[in-house]
């Protein structure tokens, strides 16, 4: 602040005392049609939003950085602000300009944060937006976690024994913002990417002041009724939460809903790395849409449904009651395609409920929002339609042929029973405001005709004001008898009536006030015509002023509606969400899979349904997979492209999307339910954190051996390469044998690798089988089957993947020679190995006093230069003729045949594969 003169102006003391209190955002602050930003919050605008930056100050010395944004166009520039992570204070005048004395009083309306944006422009329509808050306990160990979606009121949290879950929760659910305590840092292996930390001083976290906090805000008399009884880190996460809202909105946070923790117990969990690996909402690159599983499932039609999905894709329901009701629902919609297409064509026209009732409930909405919600609310007749007749277009007459509502399943039947279509409020709506209203409210314009008595007097005179003055010059003209008499106005004396001498001689009437006298004229005016005046000159003062009253008491009544209006977006969500399953399970010839409590496991041509989708069915090869009572743990063996990767995400998929209720990509299916679903697959590194890929996999893996429990379902892709190699397949035999044996060898697994020495274990360890994918050979070259089939691969054909990438033919050679030479000398110490191993139970063998040596493999005799090499680089190809071209190839044939050098290395490579290179 060093940069301001020493000698402020009273505006400029004004602004300096507001941006005290506001440190760390970027002060707009209102001054006539303009938000104006000014010292070094003006250089940070006019940089990041590429707008001119001037000086107020004409002194050279001493200049004041100003930019400045026009007020009806503030909201794209806060946008930007807020997506590159700036906070944004929103200063505005407190006062009516015209009525203040000196300067006009401003205060901070709004504080715009990442986490608090209310705009649609910062907000992805089907996906939550969250601000957090992180307590752990002062003992250590245990925290609780937070978290609210402010634009839709939702707000939930849970507490865990252990701390590193608690960040790993906070890096799942990745809020915009997450608040933690004062001197609170995450672990040092957690990296919250795309999380703004936002340190709070420790007394905000305090258990009694936060319990206060939420039990006013939430309108109850003890912590019980929402669930926090004995959850003090919760409790204090709440109140933090709670403390952050009330600082940034300016008023009591009383637009959240109640409060409802997670229950972990009731729910499917998945780790933000299987949900990483599983590309459930984001493909390994990071990037969103298509190539995820969120994009294939989705084709909700509202953006409620679109976040239930999200909600249900990130924990799934891990109880047999909650997804039948779903499935019955999902099986509903399925059935019927002419109910599900009425549906959704209704649901078209539903906006976004939630988020309007928010922005409306904070006295944020401006007359669009009243106009989305107007449409909204008369859509939902057409809903309820479609929903109880079958075929029943929307819009259709009534008389069409219902559906009774015994054949629809209790979850339907419940919504219809408890539907509210809300055409009071829809009737209001419609009745109030015009189709295509200002994009402000206090510029009038707002209201139909016929809404209010008054403003259609004020409407009338405004819109019809001449034609009253020239009715009322009539009535005199008759009344005194003067047919020239005029009509006329100025700013000094206003509305007139003229009198020349030539149109009337004698006196003026009785009734006529002298305003004015001219040469050959003189002015007058009326009682009548001064009181109409006055009323047609401040007619559109009036009308602006009594249009904002309305609008503000039409807010009122409809913010006070907002239950009705979360009850009804609930509903629409519910719908929305099982007719999409029901879509994309028709579309895609998707089956309904049975569920049950068993740790069995059985998929009969299963399908990737991300993959499948990008490929095209016709070239998606299926595959059945079973796991049961003698088969816990599947080695699953083949090549590299031959898509052991896409049979492992596939049954981890399915199972997921079976307990959402949805179908799955299946001709039939029988799964047992997942507790805990865990996937390690692909390679990765934290180098910032110094982490080598091999750290990270086996940080993920010893996760999964900490965490995993007897109905968890684990898949694991190329435990252990990357170390040596004997080092690797020491690793993966381990993790192999404790998975095995794990919850009485009851856990499910999927084991990808290549190292085949695994293999052995099958019939050794009890639940340890192998399936491959299968591959064929023909010609030297290889046919990727994609096909799952019993026992294990001969070997893993890296070397022809290889050739297939296109790795230039001579190190192509040279590497199959040496896998030659390695497979040779490898043989006996396998052997021997898997021997001493394979075995539960057997120590290992003493270490031999000398390894055993590999056979050396002869390395390629130095060569001279060949004279091809020597033409060549001798050789201007632009200076050729096509006929000396044809010489040279003579004559260089002629060098090649001659040489000893090009006979066959028959020596380093079977002739068969050096001919056919």
């Amino acid at each position: 602040m060093s940069e301001a003169p020493v000698k402020l102006t009273p505006m400029f003391e004004q602004y300096m005392g507001i941006k005290a209190e506001h440190p760390d955002a970027l002060l707009f602050y209102r001054m006539g049609d303009f938000y104006e930003l000014f010292l070094e919050d003006a250089k940070v605008a006019a940089r990041e939003l590429q707008i001119a930056l001037t000086s107020r100050s004409r002194d050279a010395e001493n200049p004041i950085p100003m930019c400045g944004v026009p007020w009806h166009a503030v909201e794209g520039y806060v946008a930007q602000l807020i997506d590159k992570g700036y906070h944004v204070a929103i200063c505005d005048q407190t006062e009516d300009p015209k009525a203040a004395k000196g300067l006009v009083k401003r205060a901070v309306t709004r504080v715009i944060t990442p986490g608090t944006v209310l705009e649609d422009a910062n907000l992805a329509s089907k996906s939550h937006n969250f601000l957090g808050a992180l307590c752990p306990s002062a003992s250590g160990g245990a925290g609780g976690l937070a978290w609210a979606d402010i634009s839709t009121g939702q707000w939930s949290g849970v507490e865990f024994k252990r701390e590193a879950e608690l960040w790993q929760w906070a890096q799942k659910l990745a809020p915009r913002e997450l608040l933690v305590p004062e001197g609170v840092e995450p672990p040092q292996r957690c990296i919250l990417e795309g999380i703004r930390l936002v340190r709070m001083p420790a007394p905000q976290f305090d258990l009694k002041r936060a319990t206060e906090r939420v039990i006013a805000a939430q309108g109850v008399r003890e912590a019980g009724a929402l669930g926090l009884e004995g959850k003090p880190e919760l409790m204090r996460a709440c109140g933090a939460l709670l403390v952050y809202l009330s600082q940034t909105q300016m008023r009591n946070p009383d637009h959240l809903m109640p409060f409802a923790p997670l229950d972990l117990g009731r729910r499917l969990l998945i780790d933000d790395v299987t949900e990483r690996n599983l590309e459930i909402f984001c493909r390994l690159n990071g990037r969103k849409g298509k190539g995820t599983l969120r994009h294939v499932l989705d084709d909700t039609m509202t953006p409620m449904g679109g976040r239930l999905l999200e909600d249900m894709l990130r924990h799934p329901w891990r109880e047999l009651g909650p997804i039948t009701r779903v499935q019955d629902a999902v099986a509903f919609f399925h059935a019927d395609d002419a109910r599900r297409a009425a549906l959704r064509e209704a649901l078209k026209n539903v906006y976004d409920l939630e988020r309007l009732s928010t922005r409306i409930s904070l006295n944020q909405g401006a007359p669009r929002d009243f106009i989305a919600l107007r449409n909204s609310l008369a859509a939902l007749p057409d809903v309820y339609a479609a929903l109880q007749a079958a075929g029943t277009p929307s819009g259709a007459n009534s008389d069409t042929t219902s559906a009774p509502a015994g054949q629809m399943p209790k979850s339907v039947a419940d919504v219809v029973k408890s539907w509210d279509n809300m055409q009071d409020c829809a009737a209001l709506l419609q009745s109030a405001l015009v189709d295509s209203p200002p994009a402000v409210i206090t510029e009038g314009g707002l209201f139909k005709t016929g809404y209010n008595a008054e403003l259609d007097r004020l409407l009338d005179l405004a819109e019809h004001g001449e034609q009253k003055l020239q009715n009322m010059l009539a009535e005199e003209q008759e009344k005194t008898g003067i047919s020239k008499l005029k009509l006329g106005f100025n700013r000094v004396f206003g509305y007139y009536y003229e009198l020349t001498r030539a149109a009337h001689s004698g006196p003026a009437p009785f009734h006529f006030i002298r305003r004015q006298s001219l040469a050959n004229a003189e002015r007058f005016t009326t009682v009548e015509l001064k009181e109409l005046e006055e009323e047609l000159l401040s007619a559109a003062d009036k009308r602006k002023t009594l249009e904002y009253s309305l609008f503000q008491d039409l807010r009122t009544h409809m913010a006070a509606q907002r239950e009705r209006i979360i009850h009804a977006a609930d509903m629409v969500a519910q719908l929305d969400y099982w007719q999409s399953l029901a879509q994309v399970g028709r579309t895609n010839n998707w089956c309904r899979p049975e569920l049950d409590a068993e740790a069995n496991l059985d998929i009969r041509e299963g399908r990737h349904p991300v993959v499948e989708a990008m490929l095209g069915r016709a070239n998606f090869v299926p595959n059945d997979f079973r796991l049961d009572a003698g088969r816990r743990l599947c080695l699953l063996t083949g090549p590299n492209m031959a898509g052991k990767s896409t049979v492992l995400r596939q049954v981890a998929i399915i199972s997921l999307l079976a307990q959402m209720g949805s179908m799955v990509p299946a001709s039939a299916a029988r799964l047992g339910l997942v507790d805990r679903l865990f996937s390690r697959v692909g390679a990765s590194d934290n180098l910032a954190q110094g982490q080598s890929t091999f750290m990270v996999e086996m940080m993920e893996t010893a996760r999964i051996l900490r965490q995993a429990t007897r109905r968890s379902l684990v898949i694991l892709d190329e435990i252990g390469r990357g170390t040596s190699t004997y080092d690797g397949v020491a690793l993966a035999w381990a993790v192999v044998e404790d998975l095995a044996k794990r919850a009485g060898g009851d856990l499910r697994t999927l084991f990808a690798t290549h190292y085949h020495e695994l293999t052995a274990l099958e019939g050794r360890i009890a639940g340890v089988f192998t399936m491959n994918i299968a591959i064929r050979e023909y010609n030297n070259d290889i046919l990727f089957l994609h096909k799952l089939v019993p026992g294990p691969s001969d070997r893993s054909y890296g070397v022809e993947v290889a050739r297939l990438a296109g790795v230039p033919g001579p190190v192509v050679q040279r590497a199959r020679a040496i896998l030659q030479g390695l497979e040779r000398g490898r043989d006996n110490a396998r052997k021997t190995v898997v021997s001493a191993v394979s075995l539960p139970g057997l120590s290992l063998p003493e270490p031999a006093k000398k390894e055993p040596e590999l056979p050396e493999i002869a390395a390629a005799p130095p060569r001279s230069e060949h004279p091809l090499v020597l033409l060549l680089r001798e050789l201007n190809p632009d200076e050729l003729s096509p006929l000396d071209a044809l010489r040279l190839l003579m004559e260089w044939k002629k060098l090649w045949s001659d040489s000893p050098e090009s006979a066959p290395q028959t020596d380093a490579l079977p002739p068969d594969e050096d001919a056919h290179e």
